[in-house]
């Protein structure tokens, strides 16, 4: 047996059939879920509210599902938990830290809690401050740190463990522009032989990261493809058009519009549509991935209301 195909078959995590309804209420945040996952990165992209974050709970074992069951190669993890709590790293959309504390002072007391021995706690923190770049600011109380700096020391903790599932929740919200893009190259150097789930409604985060997309929505799953796939869904389906401002009320209510940019001759719209929304409408030849993601949104939204 070839290295290649024992690492795949030692990183298998399978979620069937699973559906999460919360108590004292008949919606869904999960329905029939299903997903299986080999090691490299997969992009969970999904519009608030969608049933991102409810999954990732219930892959960290953190909520139980209300049917179904996820499997961490082979084992039901839904009756034996500790079997992936052992080798996985989580960083939640509501991360906090300890604000008095400085880096090493955190990092040593989460070493603690997952059970990682001093000695090997010791070099595993140099080399995970070194990695995200806060070896200089590591006697710094954690209340002090940036945005971008909680969340690097927040993927720090994730990875004490050296975690073969790393999840990370909506890890750019509230990031600024440069923040976003070091997290998502800290993210592309984790990939190797782990199973990593970005999880967010930020297309931008999974496109230079993820070699594989799966699309949520209403606690479904809408589409699993590569990110090449996913733009072949949108070829010869965006059209430029430019409109005055007064035609762009009717124009809202009747095309799916992703972008809108005022010139002087006029609104300069980039539209979503199975064909030419108006005579005048350009087809544009290089369509881009948030735009295929909007349309499969979209895309089931309108069979939804077709379907009552």
């Amino acid at each position: 047996m070839s290295r290649s195909t024992l690492t795949v078959r030692l990183l298998q995590l399978q979620v069937e059939n699973v559906s999460k309804r919360y108590k004292g209420s008949d919606f869904f945040a999960l329905s029939n879920f299903s997903l299986d996952l080999g090691h490299g990165v997969l992009g969970l992209l999904g519009p608030n509210g969608a049933g991102k974050s409810t999954l990732m709970r219930i892959i960290a074992t953190i909520t139980r599902p209300t049917h179904g069951t996820v499997y961490w190669n082979g084992i039901d993890i839904t009756q034996q938990p500790d079997k992936i709590r052992s080798v996985l790293g989580y960083l939640p959309q509501d991360f906090g830290v300890y604000p008095n504390l400085n880096a090493d002072e955190f990092l040593h007391y989460m070493a603690a809690i997952k059970g990682v021995e001093p000695k090997a706690a010791r070099k595993r923190i140099e080399d995970l401050l070194e990695f995200v770049n806060l070896l200089e600011a590591r006697k710094r109380p954690l209340g002090d740190y940036s945005g971008g700096m909680k969340q690097r020391i927040g993927i720090a903790q994730a990875l004490l463990n050296d975690p073969k599932v790393l999840i990370v929740d909506e890890p750019t919200v509230g990031l600024d522009t440069e923040g976003r893009i070091r997290f998502r190259h800290l993210l592309s150097e984790l990939a190797g032989e782990r199973v990593v789930i970005l999880s967010t409604h930020i297309v931008s985060d999974v496109e230079t990261t993820a070699n594989d997309i799966a699309i949520i929505n209403n606690g479904q799953l809408i589409s699993r493809s590569s990110p090449e796939k996913l733009l072949q869904t949108v070829e010869g389906k965006i059209w430029d058009w430019v409109i005055s401002s007064s035609e762009l009320p009717v124009v809202k209510q009747n095309h799916l519009i992703r972008s809108i940019i005022r010139h002087r001759e006029g609104l300069h719209l980039r539209v979503i549509a199975e064909k030419s929304p108006a005579q005048e409408a350009q087809q544009v030849s290089a369509p881009t991935l948030e735009e295929a993601y909007l349309y499969c949104i979209s895309t089931q939204r309108t069979r939804e209301v077709r379907a009552g």
